[in-house]
C-alpha cells in the first residue's frame, strides 16, 4: 500500500469516526433539539484547542451479535482542550452510538482521560448522554462503571469535577455526577434517576413522568442533586465555561486572577438603603452581595434550592472568592437541613481548592417545628458547623443585621476560628430574639403587665429596652469577638484589605486519617 492510500485509509477511519451513528441517527439528535457529542466538544471549548484521543476504540464484545456492530469510538469522545487558555481533559458521550451505552472499551477512554487529569492537575468535565450499561456486555460494563467511580473518589479535592448531564442518566450511571463537584442540567431534555418511572410503577405503583421524577427542575428544587439549570444546550456550556474561569486547575494552584477596572475602595451606596429600618423586614441578600463584589458579578451556585441560604463564586480585586449568605427573604434566613446541606457541601470545596470564604450573616436561628426535628436538623446542621470549623482557607465574615442563638456560632464566628470577623451598625448578636428572650428575662414584669391590662404596651418597651441594651454588636466587640464595626459602605474596602493581609495564611491541624463529619 503506497503512502498516499496510507493516508486515505486513516481519513476514511477518521470520517467513520467522526459519522458517529449515521446521519439518521444525528438527525434524530437534533430533532430531539440537542447537539451531537462533537457539537458540544465545539461549543465547550476554546476554538481549534479540541485534541482527541482512542478516536479508533472499538468494543470487544462478540455475544448477542456485537462482533459485527462496531463503531469507531464506541460511542464516547474524549480527550483535552483549553477553557479559557486554560487546559482540560473531557469525555464526550455519544447518543448516537448504542444510545451512548456504557462498554468495557467505553469505560477504558473515560478512565484514560480521568488518569490524565489527575496526573497532569487539571480540571475533567463529562457530557453525559446515555442510555447506561451496555447491557450485552453485562459485568464487564458495571465493572467500567466502578472503575469510573473509583477514579472520581480519588480525584475528589484534588482536580475540579464537573459533570454536565444532557440527555439520560440513569440507574449506576447518577452515583459518577453524584460525586463529581458540580452537575449542570438543560430544561426538558436532561433526566437523573436511579430507577425509572416504569420500573416505580410496577414496583411501588406510582404513575410519574421522567420529567416530574428526574428532570432539571426536579434535580434543582427539590432534591438538591443539581447545581446549574439552562434553556438550552449552548447556555448550559456557556455556563461551564464561566464557572471554570472562578476555579484553580486543580488543589495546589491559586485561583485565577482576573484584573478588572472596579476601584478596591469603591464605597458600597446601595448598602445603606437595602437595609430596612425595621429588624423584621426582609431584603434580598444577593443585592447586597452584588453591590460588594467585583462589577456586581455573582455567579450563584444552587440559586433554586434551599432559598434561605446563597452560595456562588465571586471576585474580590480580582481574586476568586467563595460567598455564603443568608436570604432573608425566604424564611427569615433561617438554616434548615437543606439550607445546611447547601452551605457545608460548598464551604468544604471552596476549602478543597483554597477559595477563600466570605460571609454575611442575616440569621434568626435554626428553622423550628417537628418536620426539621424528625429529619434530622441536629445533624445536618451541625455539617455547616463541621465545614465552617475544618476550612482552613481565609475566612472572612459580615454580621449585616440578626445572628440569634447556635445560628450565629455556625455562620463562620471567631469562635470557630473566622479570621476576621466584622459587623454593621445594624447587628444584632445575642442568644436569641427579643420577643423569645423578655419572656424568660421579664416574666414576671410582664405577667404584672397581663393583670394591670396593659401587657401590649409593657411587651413593646421590653422588646425595646433589650434590642438596645443586648441586640447590637457592641457587647461581642467589647469581648473580641468583632474584630470591627463598619459602616456597610466600606464593606468591600474592609474584604478586599482584609484578603490582602490574608494571603499568606497558613493552618494545619491534629494529625489523622480524616475527620468524621455527621453524614
Amino acid at each position: 500500500m503506497s503512502y498516499t492510500e496510507k493516508l486515505r485509509a486513516l481519513k476514511d477511519r477518521e470520517n467513520k469516526a467522526e459519522a458517529g451513528g449515521g446521519p439518521e441517527r444525528v438527525a434524530k439528535q437534533h430533532a430531539a433539539g440537542k447537539m451531537t457529542a462533537r457539537e458540544r466538544i465545539d461549543a465547550l471549548l476554546d476554538p481549534g484547542s479540541f485534541v482527541e484521543l482512542d478516536k479508533f476504540v472499538v468494543h470487544r464484545c462478540i455475544d448477542f451479535g456485537m462482533e459485527s456492530q462496531k463503531v469507531p469510538g464506541d460511542g464516547v469522545i474524549t480527550g483535552y482542550g483549553t477553557i479559557g487558555g486554560r487546559t482540560v481533559y473531557f469525555f464526550s458521550q455519544d447518543f448516537t452510538v448504542f444510545g451512548g451505552s456504557l462498554s468495557g472499551a467505553h469505560a477504558s477512554k473515560i478512565c484514560k482521560v480521568m488518569d490524565l487529569a489527575l496526573k497532569t492537575g487539571s480540571p475533567l468535565i463529562g457530557l453525559n448522554d446515555s442510555g447506561g450499561a451496555r447491557i450485552q456486555e453485562g459485568v464487564e460494563s458495571l465493572g467500567g462503571y466502578a472503575e469510573i467511580f473509583w477514579r472520581n473518589v480519588q480525584s475528589s479535592g484534588v482536580i475540579p469535577q464537573i459533570s454536565v448531564v444532557l440527555g439520560p442518566c440513569a440507574g449506576g450511571a447518577v452515583y459518577s455526577p453524584a460525586i463529581t463537584d458540580f452537575i449542570f442540567m438543560v430544561e426538558q431534555s436532561s433526566y437523573m434517576f436511579v430507577t425509572g418511572p416504569d420500573v416505580i410503577k410496577t414496583v411501588t405503583h406510582e404513575d410519574v413522568t421522567k420529567e416530574a421524577l428526574g428532570g432539571a427542575d426536579t434535580h434543582s428544587e427539590k432534591s438538591g442533586v443539581c447545581h446549574f439549570v439552562s434553556p438550552s444546550e449552548a447556555a448550559c456550556l456557556e455556563q461551564v465555561r464561566k464557572l471554570v474561569s472562578f476555579l484553580p486547575q486543580n488543589n495546589l494552584d491559586p485561583a485565577p486572577i482576573k484584573a478588572n477596572s472596579d476601584s478596591p475602595d469603591r464605597l458600597c451606596v446601595e448598602i445603606p438603603k437595602l437595609l430596612p429600618d425595621s429588624s423584621n423586614r426582609p431584603y434580598d441578600m444577593r443585592r447586597l452581595i452584588e453591590s460588594v463584589v467585583d462589577h456586581g458579578e455573582y455567579f450563584e451556585v444552587q440559586a433554586n434550592y434551599a432559598l434561605n441560604l446563597v452560595v456562588g463564586f465571586a471576585r474580590l480585586g480580582g481574586q476568586t472568592v467563595g460567598v455564603i449568605g443568608n436570604q432573608p427573604n425566604y424564611l427569615a434566613g433561617c438554616l434548615d437541613i437543606a439550607a445546611s446541606l447547601k452551605g457545608a457541601r460548598f464551604v468544604r470545596y471552596c476549602d478543597a481548592f483554597n477559595i477563600p470564604l466570605v460571609t454575611f450573616v442575616d440569621v434568626p436561628g435554626f428553622l423550628p417545628g417537628t418536620q426539621q426535628e424528625y429529619g434530622g436538623i441536629i445533624k445536618h446542621g451541625a455539617k455547616l458547623l463541621y465545614a465552617y470549623a475544618e476550612a482552613t482557607v481565609p475566612k472572612l465574615a459580615v454580621i449585616t443585621r440578626k445572628a440569634y442563638g447556635g445560628a450565629y456560632d455556625v455562620m463562620s464566628s471567631k469562635h470557630i476560628r473566622s479570621d476576621f470577623n466584622f459587623a454593621y451598625p445594624t447587628a444584632e448578636i445575642a442568644v436569641m430574639g427579643p420577643e423569645g428572650a423578655i419572656n424568660i428575662l421579664y416574666r414576671k414584669e410582664i405577667a404584672e403587665a397581663e393583670k394591670a391590662g396593659n401587657v401590649a404596651e409593657e411587651r413593646n418597651r421590653l422588646v425595646e429596652h433589650y434590642r438596645n441594651t443586648f441586640a447590637n454588636p457592641y457587647k461581642a466587640a467589647e469581648l473580641g469577638y468583632i474584630d470591627a464595626v463598619i459602616l456597610p459602605e466600606e464593606t468591600r474596602r474592609t474584604l478586599i484589605r482584609s484578603l490582602k493581609v490574608l494571603a499568606g495564611k497558613r493552618e494545619s491541624g491534629p494529625s489523622r486519617k480524616h475527620g468524621n463529619i455527621p453524614l
